[in-house]
């Protein structure tokens, strides 16, 4: 990685693989049509966030936009090493994304997100998008990105606490035990 990585507008750069932040949403809404009940937008819910966390939020948001746009500009090191290891840990973080999305469509209304990837994190979809991220940084390899992936880990934890608040509130003891027993981003999960 250099301290200022190559700055030039082209086909072959890290955009492509940043995509998947603005695709997921409609994505979710595809695969909810093929294979899931067809409620997503009710399964979801919405994240109860105080004042500091909706600021929080939209700078997030800004910045992961600027990252996006900065990705136009920024080439990919196709055929060196950082890319192929980069390229692997992206489409790992790739699959795992999917995988999770499927386990939410495929899941009931009114039921709590509890098989496939969520009996070893509470949160597959967030550790999917750490290690996407990860895996564009180093493709890339740019250190602008790899900041960009540790503020997102620490944005999505802090996401986290205020979904798993809003879980407990809706779902109460159901929740409380499914975080008993299952971890927050990623291990096995604890017999009942």
């Amino acid at each position: 990685m250099t301290l200022i990585p190559a700055f030039k507008l082209g086909v072959w750069n890290a955009w492509i693989f940043i995509l998947y932040f603005p695709l997921t949403p409609p994505l979710m809404k595809v695969m909810d049509r093929l294979v899931g009940t067809g409620d997503i937008s009710k399964k979801m819910g919405t994240v109860p966030q105080d004042k500091c966390e909706k600021r929080n939020y939209a700078i997030f948001m800004i910045l992961t936009y600027l990252i996006l746009v900065y990705s136009i500009f920024l080439p990919l090191k196709v055929g060196t090493a950082w890319f192929y290891v980069g390229l692997v840990i992206y489409l790992m973080g790739l699959a795992a994304l999917i995988t999770s999305m499927v386990n939410v469509t495929t899941t009931p209304l009114g039921q709590l997100f509890i098989k496939g990837l969520y009996r070893y994190s509470r949160h597959p979809g967030y550790v999917s998008m750490i290690i996407l991220n990860l895996g564009v940084a180093i493709a890339s390899p740019a250190w602008i990105l790899l900041l960009y992936s540790v503020l997102n880990a620490v944005f999505l934890h802090f996401q986290a606490l205020a979904e798993e608040r809003g879980c407990l509130q809706t779902h109460g003891e159901g929740y409380r035990a499914y975080i008993t027993r299952t971890p927050r981003w990623l291990g096995l999960p604890k017999s009942k």
